[in-house]
């Protein structure tokens, strides 16, 4: 059995919204549910404030649900993706501009690295769904 480049395409499209679309909501529900744990281990930037944590888990959790839904609604796809790229994008450049983390900076300048790398998945994903293959 072959491959097509189309059917190649569209699964790594509902690859990369899964597996971010899960990680957005895991994360949304960990603010969420546990915001200390969350800071001590994750968002250990200046003072904790649950106030904060609540904010970003309010747009965290949402970003993962659309995801997923477009998974089942490919119409939701270019959508979807471009919001989560620019999302990515976005936070990849503030911890850029400040790379100062709890652990050390070294920690802070892996993470900056990571989020452009999983930001250019994204940017991947949103290239290919935009082809009119996925409509």
């Amino acid at each position: 059995m072959t491959t097509t480049p189309t059917r190649t395409r569209t699964r790594y499209v509902e690859v990369i919204l899964i597996v971010f679309g899960v990680y957005s909501v895991i994360l949304g529900l960990f603010m969420f549910i546990a915001p200390g744990t969350f800071f001590d281990t994750l968002g250990s930037f200046g003072t904790r404030n649950d106030h904060y944590i609540f904010d970003n888990a309010s747009f965290e959790l949402p970003l993962g649900l659309m995801m997923l839904a477009a998974v089942r609604w490919p119409s939701w796809r270019v959508t979807a993706l471009a919001f989560a790229s620019v999302h990515w994008g976005l936070h990849a450049l503030s911890h850029i501009i400040d790379p100062h983390h709890a652990a050390g900076e070294s920690i802070g300048w892996l993470e900056a690295a990571g989020l452009v790398a999983t930001t250019v998945f994204l940017a991947i994903a949103l290239r290919a769904s935009n082809g009119g293959d996925e409509r």
